[in-house]
């Protein structure tokens, strides 16, 4: 996956917005105003990108045993946040089951009406 693939697959989920709150390098995607997928700039940009999504804390662990690309989510929540490698073990076609659930999680959160608004 290159670094247009994840963003266009980000932004071609209903409502969400790209941000850049910390830093210029941490591009932020959200739905609703809450953070669903993060990653650094510059690491795509030297050849080790990640990217930080929100997990069903089951499923992050499992994940974690399953798959070396895959660690507890880098300056996030442990329990609810894992750091995938891009191009590691983890192939393309889970990254973006992996992105669909993190958007879906903090969708599914959000107020009816701000659902309803998206």
């Amino acid at each position: 996956m290159t670094i247009q693939d994840f963003y266009d697959f980000c932004l071609a989920k209903k409502g969400v917005t790209e941000h850049f709150p910390f830093d210029e390098d941490t591009l932020v995607f959200k739905v609703g105003g809450k953070v669903f997928a993060l990653s650094s700039l510059s690491n795509w940009e030297n050849n080790i990108p990640a990217v930080n999504l929100k997990c069903d804390p089951d499923r992050a662990e499992e994940l974690r045993e399953e798959y070396e690309g895959i660690k507890p989510g880098y300056h996030m929540s442990k329990k609810h946040w894992n750091t995938v490698a891009i191009n590691s073990d983890v192939q393309p076609k889970l990254l973006q089951e992996l992105i669909t659930h993190s958007y879906e999680l903090v969708y599914n959160s959000l107020t009816k009406k701000v659902r309803e608004s998206i």
